[in-house]
């Protein structure tokens, strides 16, 4: 028996890597479909199908479509803390450094537009929805990606309180609304019009392009941390 014991955690490993490959070939696969096609119109079936296996094996692996989206979103996530960290590896003034994590948060998301998208159906749900319909793996990595973006912010943020040149109580909670905030006004960005009232009851639709938008957004945060 001893002597079978570590063929048998062989066999384990073996299986336990060939899990976690097949794992990452179906995020890639969505991924790429995310890219090409949007999120709304992604479809279990095709993810499958680019993946060669069947509808049933995607479940097998993940718990549902939320799951799986929510593991491609730490993708996007991943790819984002890089872009942050990036803009913010200058240093200098908390008022600069937070211009260009605000831009650098605009530039990535106007370039990948379907990462908005997917952070926004996710947001969708409530935290007790996604606590009950994805797994507790699933949820750990999803929490540990938007909180490494954010720690980006935050740091930003906390120097400045340091500084004396911003006035935020909680810095973690400003965060968290400038993402939120960010998202949707990323989906201005993408749609690219804007409404308002030229006259009484008489709507008017005007452009808005992603560099208004990038300046709103980076605006607002000035504003936010130094009112």
């Amino acid at each position: 028996m001893a002597q079978q014991a570590p063929e048998s955690d062989g066999r384990r490993t073996a299986a336990a890597t060939r899990r976690r490959q097949r794992e990452a070939d179906i995020i890639a696969a969505t991924r790429r479909l995310f890219d090409e096609t949007g999120v709304r119109d992604a479809q279990i079936e095709q993810i499958a199908s680019a993946v060669g296996i069947n509808r049933a094996i995607v479940y097998r692996h993940f718990t549902g479509k939320e799951e799986l989206f929510a593991l491609t979103l730490v993708e996007y996530l991943d790819e984002l803390r890089e872009a942050l960290a990036d803009a913010d590896a200058a240093g200098g003034e908390p008022a600069d450094r937070l211009t260009r994590i605000t831009g650098a948060f605009v530039d990535y998301g106007v370039a990948h537009p379907a990462f908005v998208d997917c952070a926004q159906t996710l947001m969708r749900r409530t935290g007790p929805e996604l606590l009950e319909e994805m797994s507790e793996s699933a949820v750990w990595r999803l929490g540990r990606a938007i909180s490494t973006c954010l720690a980006v912010l935050e740091s930003a943020l906390e120097a400045g309180v340091d500084a004396g040149d911003f006035r935020v109580d909680d810095p973690v909670l400003l965060a968290n609304m400038l993402y939120a905030s960010g998202l949707g006004a990323l989906q201005l960005a993408r749609v690219g019009i804007q409404v308002k009232e030229s006259a009484p009851g008489v709507p008017m639709v005007g452009q808005v392009s992603a560099e208004q938008v990038r300046d709103h957004l980076v605006a607002s945060a000035l504003a936010l941390a130094t009112r």
